[in-house]
């Protein structure tokens, strides 16, 4: 398989690239490359009318007895089930929220109704903030003992050992992420659901950065719960929640007492983005039209996943050899050997990660810089004052926008402004 065609599982990139009419910009005379992509993705066009049709043809509240109420139950439904295969899980184990951030506040909150002084949960340095201050909130109301779980600065991954340490008797939570937004690295979920196991605890899996790289699978990860968001995967701004159907079922949810307390349906709190389901559902759909071939919804997506990530590691390599080469630019995380995503963060010798995100953008390479809310992280490695530069390669890039960031992070690490 080469780095420009997808073999004959998937469609080209120059295919796929036509579906995005984001790459149609152009910035100072150059065609815009995203490498924006972990903080979220461009959208195909499919998805856009997606969300388009709802609101010019279906748009309406649930649960009445005309036509257009009548079909947006039906593309809500919908949603829940493409969403469900993309998990591999049953369409009343999903419901839909603002964001991921939201979603996990909500369910930290009914979960820490039934805890107290004496309980623990265990989260990890290596976690985006959204699967660290909701725990950290209920640690705060609750009385509940916060345990955090180090990550190796060196490797970019996680500290087994304390890992072990962390997780006793008393804990009653384990929060993890499935992959580091910072620095790419994918975590062992199923190790450490293993040590949560032993103890009775639950287990909560932030895969938000995970979902975009590697495709999700609840019951293989053996989780109770499960985050991400569309927009991370080609969709609109939209939370997603996977909960197994007896843990939704028994939550002491906060919640109107008129409101729907079906499952999924009680998880979910006043009127919801309908457009944004719809778009949401319309992106799987899309991304499983990609595949050649037949097969079911999953095993489309599964061909799709398989072909993308053999692309990524390619792209990847090139990415990750190109920074290594250039003097005064250090690299961060686990090396493509490991277990990581398409994503890196650097610092340049001298200049600050949002002065070389400028300089980049002028040469229209739109690329990250900070924390990405992954703010340990970047404090752990030195860099909380200056941030990091942040390349994350998604479904439309390509071999040459690779080599257009690396000759602009060159010319930028060598004192020279991009562009010149």
């Amino acid at each position: 398989m080469t780095v420009d065609l997808l073999a004959d599982q998937v469609q080209s990139v120059e295919a796929i690239r036509q579906s995005f009419p984001a790459l149609a910009r152009r910035h100072a005379g150059q065609p815009v490359a995203y490498f924006d992509g972990p903080g979220g993705t461009q959208v195909p066009r499919p998805v856009i009318d997606a969300m388009a049709d709802y609101l010019a043809h279906h748009n309406a509240n649930t649960h009445w007895a005309f036509p257009t109420s009548e079909e947006t139950d039906a593309i809500i439904q919908a949603a829940r089930g493409a969403l469900a295969d993309f998990l591999n899980a049953d369409a009343d184990e999903v419901a839909f929220g603002a964001n991921m951030t939201t979603l996990t506040f909500h369910l930290a909150r009914a979960l820490g109704r039934r805890w107290g002084a004496g309980d623990e949960v265990v989260v990890t340095e290596l976690d985006h903030h959204a699967n660290v201050a909701p725990w950290q909130a209920v640690a705060k109301e609750r009385g509940v003992t916060l345990k955090v779980v180090p990550f190796r600065p060196d490797t970019g991954e996680l500290d087994w050992e304390a890992m072990g340490r962390a997780i006793g008797p008393k804990t009653r939570l384990l929060a993890i992420g499935a992959a580091s937004n910072a620095l790419g690295t994918i975590t062992d979920v199923v190790r450490a659901r293993e040590l949560a196991r032993e103890v009775g605890a639950l287990v909560f899996v932030d895969a938000v950065h995970f979902a975009p790289h590697r495709l999700v699978d609840v019951r293989a990860l053996g989780c109770d719960f499960l985050a991400c968001s569309t927009y991370k995967f080609y969709g609109p701004h939209l939370g997603v929640l996977y909960g197994r159907r007896d843990r939704i079922g028994s939550l002491d949810l906060p919640k109107l007492e008129p409101a729907p307390d079906t499952v999924p349906e009680r998880l979910e709190t006043g009127t919801q983005n309908h457009e944004g389901i719809a778009g949401a559902g319309a992106t799987v759909e899309w991304l499983a039209s990609l595949a050649a071939g037949g097969g079911t919804r999953r095993e489309r997506l599964a061909r799709l996943y398989a072909a993308l990530h053999e692309r990524e590691d390619a792209l990847f390599g090139r990415l990750w050899d190109g920074l290594g080469g250039i003097s005064g630019v250090t690299r961060y995380g686990p090396h493509p050997k490991r277990p990581r995503t398409g994503t890196v963060s650097v610092s340049i010798a001298g200049v600050s990660a949002h002065d070389a995100a400028v300089a980049l953008a002028a040469d229209g390479l739109y690329a990250s810089s900070g924390d990405f809310y992954a703010t340990t992280v970047v404090q752990r490695l030195g860099f909380a004052r200056t941030g990091l530069l942040r390349l994350g390669l998604s479904i439309y890039s390509t071999a040459d926008e690779v080599d257009r960031v690396l000759a602009g992070v060159e010319r930028i690490a060598a004192g020279r402004r991009v562009g010149g």
